[in-house]
Parts: C-alpha cells; structure tokens; sequence
C-alpha cells in the first residue's frame, strides 16, 4: 500500500488523485481528493469532494463525501453531502448537510 502525507505546514491547492493508495491529512487541502483511502486528522482541513472507499475524519471537511465506509472521530466536523455505504460516528462529532448511508 501506498501512502500520501500532507503535513501541518503545508497546504495544497488542487486535486489529488491515488487511486489504489492512502492519503493522510494533518494539513489543508482546497480541491477534490480521489484515493482509496482517506484520514483527515485532527489538524487536517479539506474544502472538496472526498472519493474513496474507506473514510476517517478526525479534522474538518466541508465538501462532499462519497465512500463505501465512513468513520467519524470524536472532533470531527463534517459540513457536506454525504453518500455512504456505512457510517459510524463518537459522541462529539458535528454533522451539517444531507447523509445518505445504506
């Protein structure tokens, strides 16, 4: 597997595509993200669409999701349109927009 991390200090404006790999974010990403898998950490910042089969959000994203799995940590902030096979969510998480899951 392989793996894109984008850290604290940077912030990248554009689209991102990795198809069969990981992208982590702990810093700001403004464009669509394409990837098999996807963490936003605590620190990450993403304004896009998130497309991948597995989801995390520990940070914010304001957007839109598309995933087979979303997982919604403790922090997580999501303000967006969300199409999921499964989503599971902690106590704390913040969700704004329209979840379709099944």
């Amino acid at each position: 597997m392989s793996g894109t991390v984008i850290q604290d200090d940077l912030t990248v404006e554009g689209n991102l595509t990795a198809k069969d790999g990981t992208v982590i974010i702990s810093g700001n990403v403004v464009g669509d993200i394409d990837a098999n898998v996807v963490e936003i950490l605590s620190s990450g910042r993403v304004r896009g669409g998130v497309t991948a089969v597995n989801v995390t959000l520990s940070g914010a994203l304001e957007g839109s999701v598309k995933c087979s799995e979303l997982t919604l940590e403790e922090e997580a902030d999501l303000k967006a349109d969300v199409s999921a096979k499964t989503m599971s969510m902690s106590s704390g998480t913040k969700v704004h927009g329209k979840v379709a899951v099944g």
